[in-house]
């Protein structure tokens, strides 16, 4: 698989039914092997081993209903009180962020109301914190550590 600007891990991935899966450490089960999916295990294999994020506190695909629609958030953050606290949105390394993706995340925390938005296409990553207050945001200038959330 592809190069990307995230730290390398000792990957699981197995052959099922001639397609390859990688193990979802999250998920604690073997999941299609996308290049979105390359990018989402490694941004979690970051956000734990690197970031300080408590497994225990992280979940992948995530449900939630939006204008009586069914939508996934990539992976959210909950605190100890299982409030979401951030969302991340991942795209392939081949896809640009853009504005829309930007719209993607923000319409998920329409519903969730969290305080950090991050966007990663495993090459570039992206994270806002959002101020409920003062109704602005600022990009961060790197991704927090979970001792500075």
């Amino acid at each position: 698989m592809l190069s990307l600007n995230l730290p390398s891990y000792e990957a699981k991935i197995v052959q099922r039914n001639g397609k390859n899966v990688i193990f979802d450490t999250l998920r604690k089960r073997y999941v299609a092997l996308t290049p979105e999916e390359w990018v989402r295990q490694h941004f979690v294999h970051f956000l734990t081993d690197y970031k300080g994020y408590p497994k225990g506190l992280l979940a992948n695909e995530i449900q939630l209903n939006l204008n009586r629609t069914k939508k996934r958030c990539d992976t959210v953050l909950y605190d100890k009180n299982l409030s979401a606290k951030l969302i991340v949105e991942y795209k392939a390394p081949h896809v640009e962020i853009t504005q829309a993706v930007f719209d993607q995340i923000t319409r998920y925390n329409m519903v969730l109301k969290v305080k950090y938005l991050i966007v990663s296409n495993g090459l570039s990553h992206y994270c806002c914190q959002i101020d409920y207050n003062t109704q602005s945001y600022v990009f961060l200038p790197e991704i927090p550590s979970y001792s500075q959330l």
